[in-house]
């Protein structure tokens, strides 16, 4: 099962896709742990404003990334590399987008949390 949501980013509606495949395709591509990552992130930039974030050059790359594979997920026709896709983009707050890709993680999650619960739970009957 997967969620689909479309972010606003630069006055246009991006599509962005979780499902469970997205830690495996992020692993591949990146040689990186999704779930670590979106932790730090979360930590960096959670609740905080924009001026008083903890966020340095290599968390942004790992949003970019992040958004990127969601995306890419939604869109396979969007280019294939994280420069060419942010290429599209005037400059855009990671403040605005980052908190939606969050939340979009976690319905995911959430969402697979509960179908795992309901099929143990019919698997008993």
């Amino acid at each position: 099962m997967s969620i689909i949501k479309k972010i606003e980013i630069d006055g246009h509606q991006v599509a962005f896709k979780a499902s469970a495949a997205i830690p495996r395709i992020y692993r591949l591509k990146f040689q990186r742990d999704i779930y670590k990552d979106l932790r730090v992130l979360e930590k960096s930039v959670g609740g905080q404003k924009e001026e008083e974030s903890n966020l340095d050059l290599f968390s942004l790359e790992m949003f970019e990334n992040i958004a990127f594979i969601m995306a890419k997920h939604a869109d396979p026709s969007i280019p294939d590399t994280p420069e060419e896709w942010l290429d599209g983009f005037n400059t855009f707050s990671i403040y605005q987008v980052l908190p939606k890709l969050i939340e979009l993680w976690g319905l995911n999650v959430k969402t697979d949390v509960e179908a795992k619960k309901n099929f143990a739970q019919q698997s008993e009957k």
